[in-house]
Order: C-alpha cells, then sequence, then structure tokens
C-alpha cells in the first residue's frame, strides 16, 4: 500500500509530503491545477520516462520518494539477490522507500531503501505494488501476456502453473544440452578426416613423456663417444692392476707396511704387557697395512664401474643416427602440431584418439539425454493439458461474469467473450488468450484492440479491475479519469463499483464527477497559486465541510449554490448505501 508520497521541485510542484491511508481516496481539481502532474511524479518512481523539463525553474534537481507499506514477501527473495535491504517496521510491517532523483543534466538516479538501483530493477519491482489505469492504459489489454495474466488470476491456477513452468524450463535445459551434444558431434564428424590424419602421424611417433631430453641426453654423450672412450680407458690404465697402475702400486705398499712394526717406539701400558700373549694373529696386524688393502677394494671396485661404464658406450654410427632420427620426430611435430613442448604431443595423442573413437563409436550420453527430453515433454504435454482446461473453465465464467458486471454501467448491449486457442508450447503454457467484445446489439464480437471508444473500453475495464480485485495480489491501483464522458446514475454506479474494488486493495481516484468524488474515504484537492514569479501546485486534505463545498462546486461550478450545497451533502450522506455485494467469485 502507497502509504506517503514526497514531491520536490516536479513541474509546479514545490514542496508535497501526502499520506495515504487504505481504501478509497479521492483527487479532484479543475482541469490544469496539477492532478496530471501528481500522476507524473509518482509514474517516475515506478520507472516512467525521466524528462528534465520537468524540473521546477531554478532547482537543481526534481526528487519524488514513496513510501510502500505491507510489501509482498515474495519480493524478499529478489531484494536478497540484489542486494537491497528488506526492512520492517517496530510493528514487523514491512516497508519500501522508493526515490528517484532527476538532475538538470538529466542524470537519473534511483534507489531502493537507500540502496541505488538500476531502472530493469526497479521494473522487476513496481508491478507487484501498484498499478496505474487510465484510458490511454486501455491498451495494455492489447497485449496478449496481459490477458494470459488476467485469466491465470482469476483461475487461480498458480500451483498448476509453477509445476508448468519448472517442466518447461527442465525441458529447455536438456533439449539445449541434446542440441549442444549433437552440434558437438557434426563439428567432430567434419574433422574426422583431419583428426586421422593427426592421429596416423601421433601412431608414427607414439610419443612418451620425458623421452625426447632422454634422446637428447644420450645423443650429446655418444657425439663425444671416441674422446669419452679414450679418458676411460686411459683411467682404468691409471685405476688397473698393470705395472704402473694404482692397484699394483697399492699392492706394494701394503706388502712394505705388513713388514713394519709400528707400535716400536710406542709406550706400553700395563694392561698391554699383561694382555701381549692372549692377542690373536689378525690382532697383530697392523692399522696401516689393514687400512691400504681397504683402498685397495675401493680403487678394485671404481676401476670395474668405470670399465663397464666404458663398454656401455656404443660408437655405432648407426646408434647414433637412430637417435638423430628419432629427435627430428619429436622437433618436426612440436612445429606440426603447434604444442609447446614435446610432453604435450603425449596429451594431443591421448585426445585425438578419444575423439576419433568418440566419433566412431557414437555418444554414450546422448540416448541417455533424448530418453530425458521424451520423458519431459510428454509430462509437459499433460500438464499444458490441466492447465488449458482451467483456462478455458474460467474463461467461460469470466466472460459472463464481466457481462453482468459491466451492464449497469450503461453497456447493457455488451457481448464479452473470452477465447483461449491452442497454440505452440511456450514458457507460458499451450494457450493464447483473445478478449472478444462488441458493445452493439447483435453485434459481432471483435478483439478489443480494434473496438475504438475509449468511454466503453474504459467501463469495460473497470468492471474488469472490480472482478479481478480480490484474485490478485496488488495492493494498490490508481484510476485516472476513468469515467470520463459519464454521468448521472452510472457515474454513480461507477463510483460504487470503484468503492467496492477498495475493500480488498487501495484505490485512489483521480475524477471530475462529484458522484464518485462522494464515495471516497478520503479525499485531496489539487489546486494552483499564482506568486510573484511562477505557479505553483498545492494539494489539501479535505476535511467534512471542505468536501460538502469541493462537491458543490464540481456540481454547479465556480458559484456555489445553496442548490449544489444540499446536493453534495446528500450525496454524502448517500455514501453508506453504495453497492455492497461482491461480484460472484469464479
Amino acid at each position: 500500500m502507497l502509504k506517503n508520497l514526497i514531491i520536490r521541485n516536479y513541474a509546479l510542484i514545490e514542496y508535497l509530503d501526502l499520506d495515504f491511508g487504505p481504501g478509497l481516496t479521492i483527487i479532484t481539481g479543475e482541469t490544469g491545477a496539477g492532478k496530471s502532474i501528481m500522476l507524473g511524479a509518482l509514474s517516475l518512481v515506478m520507472g516512467g520516462r525521466a524528462d528534465t523539463k520537468v524540473i521546477s525553474d531554478g532547482g537543481s534537481k526534481s526528487v519524488v520518494e514513496a513510501l510502500f507499506v505491507d510489501v509482498e514477501p515474495e519480493l524478499q527473495a529478489l531484494f536478497e539477490e540484489k542486494g537491497i535491504d528488506w526492512l520492517t517496521d517496530a510493528d514487523g510491517v514491512s516497508e519500501m522507500t522508493i526515490r528517484r532523483e532527476l538532475s538538470a543534466s538529466g542524470r537519473s538516479k534511483i534507489f531502493v531503501n537507500d540502496t541505488s538501483v538500476t531502472l530493469q530493477t526497479l521494473s522487476m519491482i513496481v508491478p507487484r505494488l501498484i498499478d496505474i489505469h487510465s484510458q490511454r492504459a486501455n491498451a495494455k489489454i492489447n497485449d496478449a501476456s496481459e490477458r494470459l495474466r488476467i485469466i491465470d488470476a482469476m483461475a487461480e491456477n498458480k500451483p498448476l502453473r509453477a509445476k508448468y513452468t519448472k517442466l518447461y524450463h527442465d525441458y529447455v535445459a536438456v533439449r539445449h544440452r541434446i542440441d549442444e551434444k549433437k552440434s558437438s558431434m557434426a563439428k567432430a564428424t567434419e574433422n574426422l578426416e583431419f583428426l586421422r590424419f593427426q592421429l596416423d602421424q601421433l601412431e608414427k611417433l607414439k610419443p612418451r613423456r620425458g623421452e625426447l631430453k632422454e634422446i637428447e641426453r644420450k645423443f650429446e654423450i655418444l657425439s663425444d663417444a671416441d674422446d669419452i672412450k679414450e679418458r676411460l680407458m686411459t683411467l682404468c690404465g691409471i685405476l688397473g692392476d698393470s705395472d704402473r697402475g694404482v692397484q699394483s702400486i697399492l699392492g706394494e705398499a701394503a706388502a712394505l707396511a705388513d713388514k713394519v712394526d709400528f707400535s716400536i717406539g710406542q709406550p706400553a701400558s700395563k694392561s698391554d704387557a699383561g694382555d701381549e700373549t692372549d692377542r690373536t694373529e689378525s690382532e697383530k696386524e697392523n692399522q696401516i697395512t689393514s687400512r691400504l688393502k681397504a683402498v685397495i677394494v675401493e680403487v678394485r671396485d671404481l676401476y670395474e664401474t668405470v670399465e663397464d661404464f666404458n663398454s656401455m658406450i656404443d660408437t655405432d654410427p648407426a646408434t647414433l643416427s637412430k637417435l638423430s632420427a628419432r629427435m627430428n620426430l619429436y622437433y618436426e611435430a612440436v612445429k606440426r602440431f603447434r604444442v609447446g613442448n614435446a610432453d604435450e604431443l603425449e596429451d594431443l595423442y591421448n585426445n585425438v584418439k578419444a575423439q576419433v573413437e568418440s566419433i566412431t563409436l557414437g555418444d554414450d550420453s546422448l540416448p541417455s539425454l533424448e530418453r530425458e527430453a521424451y520423458a519431459l515433454a510428454k509430462k509437459l504435454k499433460e500438464t499444458s493439458a490441466k492447465l488449458s482446461e482451467t483456462r478455458r473453465k474460467c474463461a467461460d465464467k469470466f466472460s459472463r461474469l464481466l457481462r453482468e458486471t459491466a451492464r449497469p454501467l450503461g453497456l447493457q448491449n455488451i457481448n464479452f467473450q473470452v477465447d483461449v486457442r491452442p497454440r505452440k508450447l511456450s514458457a507460458t503454457g499451450g494457450d493464447e488468450v483473445e478478449f472478444l467484445c462488441s458493445f452493439n446489439k447483435n453485434g459481432i464480437p471483435k478483439p478489443v484492440s480494434e473496438i475504438a471508444s475509449g468511454g466503453e473500453i474504459a467501463r469495460m475495464m473497470l468492471s474488469l479491475k472490480s472482478i479481478l480485485a480480490g484474485h490478485i495480489n496488488l495492493p494498490t491501483i490508481i484510476f485516472d479519469e476513468v469515467d470520463t464522458g459519464v454521468s448521472g446514475e452510472i457515474a454513480d454506479k461507477m463510483g460504487d463499483m470503484m468503492h467496492r474494488i477498495a475493500e480488498d486493495m487501495q484505490v485512489i481516484v483521480i475524477t471530475h464527477l462529484p458522484q464518485v468524488a462522494s464515495k471516497g474515504d478520503d479525499h485531496f484537492k489539487v489546486y494552483k497559486t499564482d506568486g510573484a514569479t511562477r505557479t505553483i501546485t498545492h494539494v489539501q486534505r479535505l476535511s467534512h465541510e471542505d468536501r460538502i463545498r469541493e462537491l458543490a462546486a464540481m456540481i454547479s461550478g465556480s458559484e456555489v449554490s445553496e442548490a449544489a450545497l444540499s446536493a453534495a451533502r446528500a450525496l454524502l450522506e448517500n455514501r453508506a448505501a453504495h453497492v455492497k455485494n461482491k461480484p460472484e467469485s469464479i
């Protein structure tokens, strides 16, 4: 519900701060006083087009701020998604402030609960808050999606629609995966010959991670094989047991050391003297000899290792040629397949091989996806048929109810029909809805979009809103001079209908008719004054006596007569006698 509206520096409005209550609020005023300006300001916070021409003379910017309370809880999920604070008052009632700022430079800013948002986000919020209905807005009914929304609201099929929507999105997602899979397979099939050529080249190479580095190391060694073998043979001669070999020299040294008693000249301890007879032959061997023999063993092992390494070195030119050819195959493959290094060739080989096998053998996941799509399509059609049935049943009852509701508004010959037609399945189901209408006796119903009379369409739409009021979760509706072109008893009945709608939601009515104005629970008058430099629009909440004078002025004009005052009092006294019977529920 709209609770408060603040307008600053907007057209003729310098500053307004208005509080609104539930029920039916009436706004009246002379033509040109500024009623449409108020509506334009409110349209701004609803996402309407921003025009710098509305900024008051001398003002740096226009600001319009609207406070809504008891906001639909379903909006909370959207607020969380967009990072907007969800606010409640001290009593736990949800509330929301929308502020629109328009600078003289043309820059427009939008804030929801003091969080900056885009126009797109605002457009997702506003339809849950308020609906402005005017003769110009009757064109909304020409929108097929709006007609379908009306029928679904009346049919109260929300759970079934939710089920259908989920099935539809699941089906579309699976079909998308199937299309992607088929597209990928088709593209791969086109490249099959090329892939086979690549695979053939890689099969010949059979790349192995780390192989090129190993070959390069061997090639480097074998390239210097003759020099290496010469050095190794010299080393073997030095370490060997030839006359000048290390082993031979160390053997001679060990023999000499074995003949020397290295204990001579060393002081003997008492314990040594007492134990001399207990030493074994091996213990008598001096340490120098033992160490020399150990060195001989180590040198012999070194000699054998060098000799084995020497025997492993291949000086055959054919071996070197094979290594060179293998290296060149790797180098060419890296260049041909445009990979970063030779190790990536193994990954490419496995990948190409898998692609060829996948194309040749087929993708096992595709049949499974197609079975899933078939099952979803079957459920989707079944749910669509049930949804269509709810719409057709509602269409017949709604057509009859609208005719009955509209006839007392001077549309005695109205013939209104709702035509639910089958169409290709979409996100909203398998139906399209057309509203057919004729206002002439025995006239052939035509699409509402082809009917020219704005006044008749306005009354028909008022009847529609009256019926719809109890079926939609919309807190506020504004009727902007939808009673233009009617008077007398019909105007009185339109006022009664608006008051009845106000029992289910907040209704704000801009009107020139005293019969309608008298039905309000609250009444504002819009007027303007001429100052020294500019004309300013004001809005005044009317007391009971003020309402009498305003209604009298609407009846008789600028000169209020006693008869007009008496008629105005009668209208207010008869307010309690408005039609209370609600339309039959579907």
